[in-house]
C-alpha cells in the first residue's frame, strides 16, 4: 500500500488570520508530506506494506526497533486528524450533546478550556494535547513528539499540535496566544462530535 498526502478540507488562506497560508504550506506541504514519504520508503517491501495506518500505528509502537515507522506513521495520522480538527469560522463554545458531556466530565467549557490550555502549553518541546473518550468519559492528555491516543487504545476527539512548525512563523514564540486562537476560532467542533459517536 503506497500512502499518499490526503488533501486538506479547506483552502491554504481559510483559517487566517489564525494560521496563515504561509504556515498551511509549510506545515502541510513539506513537514506533513515528509512524513508520508518517509512512512513509503520505511515499509517499501516489508510485512507492514500490506497494512492500513491504524494497524501499522498500533502493530509497532511498542517496538523499539520500529521507532522511524512509527514516528513517521503517527506523524501522518496526528496531521491528517489535526487539519480535520479545524474549519474557517469554528472555535468557540459547543453546543448540543458535546457541551453536555463536557458540563459533566469538567465541570464548565471554561474548565475544559483551562485544563487544555495547560495539556497543550505546559508539554515540554514538541508533542500534541488531545481531547479523548476514554471509556465514555471525557479526559484531557498530553502526547510527547509523534505519539498518540490510537498507540495506547483509547480514542481520539480533538488535538492541536503544539510543535513550532505548527505555529512559529504566525505566533513565534507565542505558544499561549496560539493554542488560544485555535479554541477561539478554529476548532471544527462538528467533527469532535463525528468522533463522539
Amino acid at each position: 500500500m503506497t500512502f499518499e498526502l490526503p488533501p486538506l478540507p479547506w483552502a491554504d488562506a481559510a483559517l487566517e488570520p489564525y494560521t496563515s497560508a504561509k504556515t498551511i504550506s509549510f506545515h502541510y506541504g513539506k513537514h506533513h508530506k515528509v512524513y508520508v514519504d518517509n512512512l513509503n520508503k520505511l515499509v517499501a517491501g516489508t510485512d507492514l506494506d500490506k497494512k492500513s495506518l491504524e494497524d501499522i500505528i498500533k502493530s509497532v509502537a511498542s517496538d523499539s526497533s520500529k521507532t522511524g515507522v512509527f514516528n513517521n506513521a503517527a506523524q501522518v495520522w496526528n496531521h491528517t486528524f489535526f487539519w480535520q480538527c479545524m474549519k474557517p469560522g469554528g472555535g468557540g463554545k459547543p453546543s448540543g450533546v458535546l457541551v453536555g458531556r463536557i458540563d459533566r466530565d469538567f465541570g464548565g467549557y471554561d474548565k475544559f478550556v483551562e485544563q487544555f490550555k495547560a495539556a497543550a502549553v505546559g508539554r515540554f518541546g514538541s508533542g500534541w494535547a488531545w481531547l479523548i473518550d476514554d471509556n465514555g468519559t471525557l479526559k484531557i492528555i498530553s502526547t510527547p513528539n509523534a505519539d498518540n491516543p490510537l498507540a495506547h487504545g483509547q480514542k481520539s476527539l480533538l488535538t492541536v499540535d503544539v510543535w513550532e512548525h505548527a505555529y512559529y512563523l504566525d505566533f513565534q514564540n507565542r505558544r499561549p496566544d496560539f493554542v488560544q486562537a485555535f479554541l477561539d476560532h478554529l476548532v471544527n467542533w462538528d467533527f469532535v462530535v463525528q468522533n463522539l459517536g
